[in-house]
């Protein structure tokens, strides 16, 4: 090693010495080498044991607002909107509005016109450059339309997207179509968050038939390996007696009716739409306030009969469980 690299390493040592000793000042008093304090409110550096200001006038990175709750904070924030799966690009791209106004709402020109739709029709080629890109955005639109349809609540619809992501990103979709996809991807996530739709809701709101929802479900939760729990019957009794405008009265009722035939194994096999809307009937019945099969029917969207037949047998399930 030449004595000149040797005093190149020697020069390196020294400056990185005086380095760490200025951090070190500046961390400790320069008076009585006490730790330093930063005052938000004041904007100083101070020390804690003699109180000389070390620093003042400092330049507060805070929003120059106040919010009380995570809410107003969430309103008066200027990052933009937070990532979200339920946009094919999770809402990075710039929009451009369809209002031809300007900043002050005053109306554009023929010429500026014809310039902001060229603007539009070339935004819309870069958000969608390849096909990949054109069937999510088919897809999500697909879910954001029928959870409204069925208002399901956008933590239900965030899951969905994500399903109907990972069933792209797998290549599941060849041989099956986007409708149906994205169908039996809804359907799933509202049974994951406990808020569950049945399948003739789904098929009401969708544009493909009962049995591609269910043969398309049955695939994706298998290649997927989603966990998802049988539909329990009391998630539908709230909804139900919600919609017939019933009491909490009714809904503990019925509850405690499904909850009878469960200890009796009489659910089993047995549709859980079902069970729920003759729990609601029969628990309307024994706490006088009455409601008749046609409109219980109409809600849940089960035939008369089947409400008949499982009002029955709840009925006895509950009979039984007073004998012993």
């Amino acid at each position: 090693m030449t004595d000149t690299t040797i005093r190149r390493y020697t020069s390196e040592s020294e400056r990185t010495d005086e380095t760490e000793d200025e951090q070190e000042e500046e961390l400790v008093c320069p008076e009585c080498g006490g730790d330093l304090v930063s005052d938000e409110e004041r904007g100083e550096t101070v020390c804690e044991e003699c109180g000389l200001v070390v620093e003042e006038d400092e330049i507060d990175p805070g929003p120059e607002w106040r919010a009380f709750d995570s809410k107003e904070k969430d309103e008066k924030s200027r990052v933009g909107a937070p990532t979200t799966n339920m946009m094919h690009d999770k809402g990075l791209s710039t929009n451009i509005g369809w209002q031809d106004k300007d900043a002050y709402g005053n109306s554009l020109s023929s010429r500026q016109r014809e310039k902001m739709q060229r603007l539009r029709t070339w935004n819309e080629r870069f958000r969608t450059r390849d096909s990949k890109e054109r069937n999510l955005k088919q897809a999500l639109g697909e879910i954001d339309r029928m959870a409204s349809a069925l208002g399901l609540p956008e933590n239900v619809r965030e899951t969905a997207s994500v399903i109907y992501r990972r069933a792209l990103d797998e290549d599941l979709l060849p041989g099956r179509s986007i409708e149906g996809v994205a169908t039996a991807s809804l359907y799933a996530a509202a049974r994951q968050a406990g808020t569950p739709r049945s399948l003739d809701e789904l098929t009401a709101v969708s544009r493909v038939d009962k049995d591609e929802i269910a043969r398309t479900y049955r695939y994706v939760v298998r290649e997927l390996g989603l966990e998802i729990q049988p539909a329990d019957p009391e998630s539908y009794v709230p909804r139900f007696s919600s919609d017939l405008e019933l009491s909490d009265e009714v809904e503990r009722r019925a509850r405690q009716l499904l909850q009878n035939a469960k200890d009796q194994g009489v659910h089993s096999g047995k549709s859980p739409v079902g069970l729920a809307a003759a729990a609601v009937y029969a628990a309307s019945l024994l706490t006088n306030e009455k409601v008749t099969q046609s409109q219980v029917s109409e809600v849940a969207n089960i035939s008369e009969v089947t409400i008949r037949n499982r009002y029955h047998e709840l009925l006895e399930a509950e009979e039984d469980i007073q004998s012993v």
